[in-house]
């Protein structure tokens, strides 16, 4: 029967669809994980992978042996991390996935502490949108993800984390640069810098300002950013406006940025930061730690409750 590496090797592959993308990830040469492989195939009588197609993909059995492979590793992680559960401080790995939007501005808050604090944990932060770590955590690719609620996902556990509400940030020639505080009953999709699909906080933002048509700030530009500091310096240097949550500005103390932030009237629209996980998750120790360690570090200022504040959904949003 294959081993528990050429298991591991397996899923690998399946994970990566590429051999030398899958020997990187385990550590090992190409030629060795591609042997290890060979050798479990013979072991088992069935070609696992369809290697004439660009990116290779699992056969019809390779499948239900790959889910078969996925069940040993995870029965033996789970028996690993029950063996140190007893352990007087947290040790063991921890793969962790962190949404776009906070992972740039939340990761430098908590990980210094964390470092120092819990040496004997291996911790791996990967920048995932919420479908990717929805997918990793029912692979149980992941052990727990950092993202917006409420998912309604039967599937994953929600623990609240803090609430981070959406202020305005505006250029010097809109509008809004004028008032001090804006009713979200002003908003409407014109003008409007926006991330591209897939975001989370892109559906929000559409939430908020509607649905109609939007007008291109450049007539003949077609652009939407996956990055907010993108979008913050477009509305710096040319017009418009975009939506910011709290965490990605607040450690910018420049005169520039700070005379461009515009709050909201009450309620303030926001949005819900949760650690999510699944339902089985014995790494409970470690999610603590990740935790204690976020809160630790949170600007005081930042709510956690939903007092003052319109929680905005986590929905798909309409094309606009």
């Amino acid at each position: 029967m294959p081993t528990l590496t050429q298991l591991s090797y397996i899923v690998a592959v399946d994970i990566h669809r590429h051999f030398g993308k899958a020997s990187r990830a385990c550590h090992v040469s190409q030629p060795t994980l591609s042997m290890q492989l060979k050798k479990a195939e013979e072991e088992l009588g069935v070609s696992i992978f369809d290697r004439s197609r660009q990116p290779i993909v699992p056969t019809t059995r390779g499948m239900i042996i790959i889910g078969q492979a996925r069940k040993i590793l995870s029965e033996l992680q789970k028996l690993e991390t029950i063996g140190k559960s007893g352990s007087a401080e947290p040790q063991g790995s921890f793969r962790l996935g962190v949404i776009p939007t906070l992972s740039p501005y939340l990761i430098p808050l908590f990980l210094p502490y964390f470092s120092k604090t819990y040496p004997k944990v291996e911790l791996t932060i990967d920048e995932l949108k919420t479908e990717e770590i929805i997918s990793r955590l029912d692979l149980e690719q992941i052990d727990a993800g950092i993202l917006v609620t409420p998912l309604g996902q039967p599937s994953i556990r929600e623990q609240v984390l803090f609430y981070e509400p959406f202020y305005l940030f505006v250029s010097e020639s809109h509008e809004f640069f004028k008032k001090k505080r804006i009713k979200e009953s002003d908003l409407s999709a014109e003008d409007i810098w926006l991330l591209d699909e897939g975001h989370c906080l892109r559906d929000q933002v559409i939430q908020l300002c509607g649905t109609t048509k939007k007008r291109r700030l450049m007539p003949n530009v077609h652009f939407q950013s996956s990055n907010l500091e993108t979008l913050k310096r477009l509305v710096e240097q040319n017009s418009g406006y975009t939506l910011l949550p709290y965490l990605s500005f607040m450690q910018d103390r420049s005169s520039k940025v700070q005379s461009l932030i515009r709050e909201f009237l009450k309620p303030i629209p926001s949005r819900e930061v949760s650690i999510v996980f699944g339902r089985d998750h014995l790494k409970e120790e470690i999610r603590t730690a990740i935790i204690d360690s976020i809160l630790r570090v949170l600007p005081k200022d930042l709510p956690k409750t939903k007092q003052n504040l319109e929680v905005m959904p986590v929905a798909q949003s309409e094309e606009l």
